[in-house]
């Protein structure tokens, strides 16, 4: 079976950016793993794509739904000898993240997606926190969504009545015997 190659003509490196004055509305990050491409939507408008290198064999870069959990412009990886991560947007808490890096043309990293450093700076510059991300193997083949959380239950808070004080009520006094 021949593998099926980027539709584009983009060499290691290169990326293709709609620059605008401003970025409004809804946007989707697809990261494709077979091709390594990533690609950028604003209101279902393609805006952005590039060559990516993801995680090499034994590294590979999980695929599936995620959101950006922390953004760092010159993060150093506490993993790999401060190897710099420049742009790091952070999808896991155990060392996956979008980042700027070297582009081999090929899976090179280890997990991470790494992005040419003028693309990486320029996806820092519009995303925001919880920005979602998808990462797929191929295009036909479906990341799973996560089972959404239960929203928590919250009991309906019922006043309680406040203890009710016995109402004493002094017993009369007797009159005193005025003594003439």
């Amino acid at each position: 079976m021949k593998k099926k190659g980027p539709t584009d003509s983009l060499k290691p490196g290169q990326y293709v950016w709609d620059k605008q004055s401003a970025y409004e509305g809804p946007m989707k990050i697809v990261a494709v793993l077979d091709i390594q491409r990533i690609y950028i939507f604003q209101n279902d408008k393609l805006i952005g794509f590039s060559t990516i290198s993801a995680g090499k064999k034994g590294k590979e870069t999980p695929t599936g739904y995620f959101n950006i959990l922390q953004k760092n412009i010159d993060h150093k990886s506490n993993l790999y000898s401060n190897a710099p991560m420049p742009y790091m947007q952070r999808l896991t808490w155990d060392g996956i993240a979008l980042h700027g890096g070297h582009i081999p043309g090929y899976p090179a990293s280890h997990g991470c997606i790494r992005l040419p450093h003028e693309f990486a700076k320029l996806l820092f510059g519009v995303t925001q926190m919880n920005q979602e991300v998808v990462v797929l193997k191929d295009t036909a083949t479906p990341a799973k969504r996560p089972e959404p959380k239960p929203e928590p239950v919250i009991d309906p808070i019922t006043p309680v009545p406040a203890p009710v004080q016995p109402v004493i009520t002094p017993a009369p006094v007797p009159p005193t015997p005025i003594k003439t």
